[in-house]
């Protein structure tokens, strides 16, 4: 048998697998919005389980599965102050079957911190949604002899590097709140980050770790269970669900750091598909269920439509870069 004989069928075949395999994509991504979706939707949350941006895309999925018959699957990947599950959102298909829930972490500090990121958090992504704005909260574990931030930075100062903060991740909003407080108390406290919010939580907890200044969705219960003590938020104004907890601003005037979750489509996803994506996230954002049990979480539900969303997420690049820079953090 020659040569050509015994290649022909093969290469054949390859191309025919090939148009089929074109083809049935075309199909995919041919779909109209009214048909979609017409199988089960994952959602990459950045972060691990228990996290602020997992809680809120769960209760959020469990409504949109209700109301489009499908399942939104979360899909947690953990690591690298977010950067490996944002990484994954920007690499997954744009079909309208892959979206993120990206956080002031990923999309803000990642690139204020970041020489040279796998992805940009604009030029990458679609905005569709900004869910909630969320007060971090700067907790200690109890067996610390401060009952004030006060009385904390008069012992850190006391004891320079003796005392410890966690974060979720380098690079993650926790983080970046951690070093914006040690620059206007003045104090030294090693960074130690972990691979999420709730190990570094659980840390505090367990006295590993002195001081926890993140989301505070995962440390809310061990607030007020006694676990953890609460020595400030960062928001300009009190939390309602925290209301005997002073802001950090009444100690140091204009302190401000607020946590944000926000779903993004990766770069390309269909325009049609994203108008009705927004349209089903914002119908959901205003169930009064869902608003109580972002708001039973120490959130703010927000749900800011795209253009807002992205003006909101230049801004924040802005504000971040500069505390980078004044913090001297480089990762």
């Amino acid at each position: 048998m020659t040569l050509a004989k015994r290649f022909v069928p093969a290469l054949l075949t390859a191309a025919m697998a090939a148009v089929t395999f074109t083809a049935a994509s075309l199909a995919m991504a041919q779909e109209p919005a009214s048909a979609w979706p017409s199988h089960p939707v994952k959602v990459i949350v950045p972060g691990t389980p228990g996290d602020g941006a997992d809680l809120a895309g769960r209760i959020i999925g469990i409504k949109l599965q209700e109301r489009l018959g499908q399942p939104f699957i979360i899909d947690n990947k953990p690591g690298a102050g977010a950067i490996i599950g944002t990484e994954a959102g920007k690499n997954a298909a744009a079909d309208g079957y892959t979206f993120l829930i990206g956080t002031a972490g990923s999309h803000a500090i990642n690139q204020a911190v970041y020489a040279k990121l796998p992805y940009h958090p604009l030029r990458d992504f679609e905005p569709v949604l900004l869910i909630n704005k969320t007060p971090n909260v700067c907790v200690i574990n109890p067996g610390i002899p401060a009952r004030s931030l006060a009385e904390f930075v008069a012992l850190a100062k006391k004891s320079p590097g003796q005392y410890s903060f966690s974060s979720g991740g380098n690079g993650s909003s926790a983080h970046l709140t951690g070093e914006y407080l040690k620059l206007v108390a003045g104090i030294d406290m090693l960074h130690v980050p972990y691979k999420g919010a709730s190990p570094a939580v659980n840390d505090v907890v367990a006295g590993q770790v002195s001081m926890f200044c993140g989301n505070l969705p995962p440390a809310i219960p061990h607030i007020r269970s006694g676990a953890l003590r609460a020595l400030g938020v960062t928001t300009l104004q009190r939390n309602t669900e925290l209301p005997d907890v002073p802001t950090i601003a009444e100690t140091y005037p204009g302190f401000e750091s607020v946590a944000w979750f926000g779903y993004f489509a990766p770069r390309g996803t269909p325009p049609d598909i994203l108008a009705k994506f927004y349209t089903e996230l914002a119908a959901v954002m205003k169930m009064p269920d869902v608003r109580d049990k972002l708001i039973a979480q120490g959130t703010d539900p927000v749900a800011s439509p795209p253009a807002e969303f992205r003006k909101f997420i230049e801004g924040e690049i802005d504000k971040w870069t500069k505390v980078a820079r004044a913090a001297k953090v480089q990762l």
